[in-house]
């Protein structure tokens, strides 16, 4: 929910998965914020406006009234998940959230988050598709590891949904798009379905008309 002099304001791309992991805790939440829309794809997160705030040059990014910054999906959720529900009390609950966190970011974004990218953001002679044999083969292993928890349990984030499913449930939800199908992995739809099912609920803003053809191109 978006409310003028809310106390925090997230800078980032509707279409990221990582930025939409912030959004979704926010609103699961009902935490007030103003969001502001940064086409990060485009190039305004390497403004000098936005460099002095987050010299790494990436979204998302979460300013305080105060002026402090905090940026990095996962630690993100991590800040706004503490004392409430989403992140677990128990010591060895919580590191296992970390754990599936670290494998989010480790082993499953930089193959299946990049896809998508290649896909739907890059020109139908970029080189950089050459690389999507690769990504797909080691996305593949990432949902596979998923699948094999999900077999056994409901949730990453220890008993109950949280965090780390909120950090898996971005770009796994949208794989396809980078050619990865779903449909070998039982366990992880039923997954997918748990998390669209949890209230306040939002799903990720669709690419725009021609980001989506490329999409359908790449298929």
């Amino acid at each position: 929910m978006s409310n003028s002099g809310a106390a925090l304001t997230v800078y980032g791309m509707s279409t990221s998965g990582n930025c939409h992991k912030v959004r979704l805790l926010l609103e699961q939440l009902g935490t007030r914020y103003d969001w502001c829309e940064v086409d990060s794809a485009g190039g305004q997160t390497r403004t000098p406006e936005f460099l002095a705030m987050n010299p790494n040059g990436k979204v998302p990014l979460v300013r305080r009234n105060d002026g402090r910054v905090l940026t990095e999906s996962n630690a993100i959720l991590f800040w706004l998940a503490e004392g409430t529900p989403f992140l677990p009390v128990d010591g060895w609950q919580r590191a296992q959230a970390l754990s599936w966190m670290f494998f989010e970011q480790y082993s499953h974004e930089p193959y299946i988050a990049v896809a998508r990218f290649i896909c739907g953001w890059t020109p139908a002679d970029s080189p950089r598709r050459t690389d999507l044999p690769r990504l797909r083969e080691r996305g593949h292993e990432a949902l596979s590891v998923m699948e094999q928890h999900l077999a056994a349990h409901d949730w990453f984030t220890g008993p109950h949904y949280g965090i780390a499913d909120i950090a898996l449930y971005a770009y796994t939800s949208v794989a396809e798009d980078g050619g990865l199908v779903l449909s070998a992995y039982p366990a992880l739809q039923r997954w997918l379905q748990r998390v669209h099912e949890q209230p306040g609920f939002v799903s990720m803003a669709p690419p725009a008309a021609e980001v989506q053809a490329r999409f359908i191109a790449s298929r």
